[in-house]
Parts: C-alpha cells; structure tokens; sequence
C-alpha cells in the first residue's frame, strides 16, 4: 500500500484507489488530489482490501482485473465489512461483467478508457450522494413492514434486519418517499447517481434486482417500460 496526504480537516474525503497498472493508479490518483481529495493505493486485491480497512475511505475506485484476488471478490470483502461507495473500473465491455460488478456492491462503473473529467464527476457524484444521505437527520420512514431508520442507516423486512450497500439504501429510500408511486429508471438515475445516461438504467435493474433478493421479491414492482414502485404491505 502506498500512502499519499492531502491536508486535513473534517470536510477532507480520502479515496483509495485499486489498479494494478501503476500508471493509471498513479493518474487516476494525481487527478483526485488535484480535486481536493486524500488518496491511497493499492496494486493487488489483498493490499486492497487491507488498506481499506486500515484507512476506512470515504470511497474506493476499483479495478476488476487485479493479481491476488479480483476486483469483484475485493468490492465482496469490503462491502461486508463496512458499507462504502464503490467505482468499478473495467476493461470488459460485456454488459455480463458490468452488471455482475454492480451485483456485489459497487454503485457506478467505468469502461476502459475513461476520460478523468467523467471519472472525477463520477467520484464527487458518489459522496454527494452520500453527504446529502447524511443530512436527512434523523427519522424514519415506515411502510407496510418495511421499516428504514435513516439516521443510521438500517433497514428491516418485519422483524429481519437487510445488510445494503450505501446505494442499495438510498434506492430503497427513494422508492420508500412515495410508496406505490412509479418512478422511472431515468428519473431513479438522477436522483441516485447524479447523471443520466440510458445505458446506465441496466444498473438500477441490477440494483432493484439485489433489493429484492435482500428483501423479498415482492416488495419492489416492476412497471413495464416505465420504471418501478415500492409495494410493501
């Protein structure tokens, strides 16, 4: 793992990023300090998942194809043991893949090559999302037997606590602010992921699709060609 500062103070926010080609570890990092950011590195899938618990990042940009362990087996490890937004990064331009990723916790992806403008915009995106989560204080939003505690971020099916990734429980919250009402995909992008991009609706399917393997399959309707609507009784 290799450390690199950038100042200090509560509104700092530290990235680790994973890559085990330096050169775009090495840009990719440059980029984010310029953006204000602490970042750290990290070059195979162990380092990773040891530097994210040793430094607790408010995010992590991740490649998929690592030595050691990959990409996919690292967001795992992470995300079980601590919540955090994940940028996947992948050379593969298989929807297979990029679904796949989003399916074990990463919020956003990339595609090799990616603009670090877009990849910037991406990553201050994500923690806005965040902080805005952050702010709600502290209420509750009960429907049917759903019940999401927004202060700390939990949420039960009945008596039955679901571990969610942070997107997985904003998506949830979105839904659960106007319970029966259909949102559509492209609006659910907006709100969730800051940006809009028709592609990008396959990663609210994967999402909704992990709710409902969390949650029960009845819990989120589909509404053909449109969007979705939170039905909990």
């Amino acid at each position: 793992m290799e450390n690199s500062g950038g100042g200090s103070g509560p509104a700092v926010r530290r990235v680790l990023v994973v890559d085990d080609e330096v050169t775009i570890a090495e840009s990719v990092a440059a980029r984010l300090r310029a953006e204000g950011f602490v970042v750290e590195l990290a070059h195979d899938g162990p380092a990773a998942v040891a530097a994210a618990a040793a430094t607790a990042p408010d995010l992590v940009v991740l490649d998929v194809m690592l030595p050691g362990f990959d990409g996919l087996e690292v967001c795992r490890r992470i995300q079980a043991a601590r919540p955090v937004p994940v940028l996947m990064l992948t050379a593969r331009t298989d929807e297979t893949d990029q679904l796949v990723g989003l399916g074990v916790g990463a919020d956003d992806y990339l595609t090799k090559p990616f603009s670090m403008r877009v990849l910037a915009a991406r990553v201050h995106a994500l923690l806005r999302r965040v902080e805005r989560a952050a702010e709600r204080g502290d209420s509750s939003i009960v429907v049917g037997d759903l019940r999401i505690d927004l202060a700390q971020r939990r949420v039960w099916r009945g008596v039955t606590e679901a571990r969610l990734t942070p997107l997985e429980f904003d998506l949830l919250t979105r839904l659960a602010q106007r319970p029966r009402a259909v949102l559509a995909r492209e609006r659910l992008l907006e709100d969730i992921w800051d940006w809009s991009d028709a592609a990008g609706t396959r990663a609210v399917d994967s999402h909704v699709k992990a709710l409902r393997r969390k949650l029960g399959a009845d819990l989120i309707r589909t509404v053909h060609g449109v969007g979705y609507a939170l039905d909990a009784r």
